[in-house]
């Protein structure tokens, strides 16, 4: 198999942040057939079709040349009031744009949500899940991945929890072949 490139997408902006720490978790643990990368997307200045002109603003081209360049992407995301975080919809959002050239389409695609709560992000997993069947990007379907309880999983930026290891380890091999599944 070859070496695929994959963004990984944070929708925490938090200094602290759990799913930060989650996503480079999944990177370490990830098969030597995935280079995986944080793509920040903190400094996306809001989408505004207004400004999609022949010189959109530089950050959304730098974005996009990022995502276009990558053989696969992961969404790491918290939830926020039962949805993804703002952060995350705009940079689906840029990166969707402009219509008809957007960054995302045919991209194997995983997602991973977690939450202090029980339900581990149920519902911004899915809210991001639905935004991705409009892209045309390939999701993988199983496992999925909502981690509750996020909040006692970590001592510091150390993942403590070893049944989570086994599992996001488990987790990163799949996506592994669904990447190369469905790969150009």
């Amino acid at each position: 198999m070859a070496t695929r490139k994959i963004a990984v997408l944070v929708g925490s902006m938090r200094r602290e942040s759990f799913t930060r720490k989650l996503a480079k978790q999944l990177m370490l643990l990830a098969p030597p057939t995935l280079e995986l990368e944080i793509v920040e997307i903190g400094q996306l200045p809001m989408y505004n079709q207004d400004d999609e002109t022949d010189a959109p603003p530089p950050a959304w081209s730098e974005f996009r040349d990022r995502i276009h360049e990558a053989d696969g992407i992961l969404f790491a995301t918290p939830e926020y009031n039962r949805s993804l975080p703002g952060v995350l919809k705009n940079a689906i959002d840029v990166g969707s744009r402009p219509y008809g050239k957007a960054a995302w389409t045919g991209k194997p695609c995983a997602v991973v949500s977690n939450s202090p709560g029980a339900l581990g992000g149920f519902g911004a997993n899915h809210a991001v899940r639905q935004t991705l069947v409009f892209l045309n990007m390939p999701c993988m379907q199983s496992p999925e991945a909502y981690i509750g309880g996020i909040a006692d999983k970590f001592d510091g930026d150390a993942l403590k929890d070893d049944g989570l290891r086994t599992f996001l380890t488990q987790f990163m091999e799949c996506y592994a072949t669904w990447v190369e599944r469905h790969a150009d």
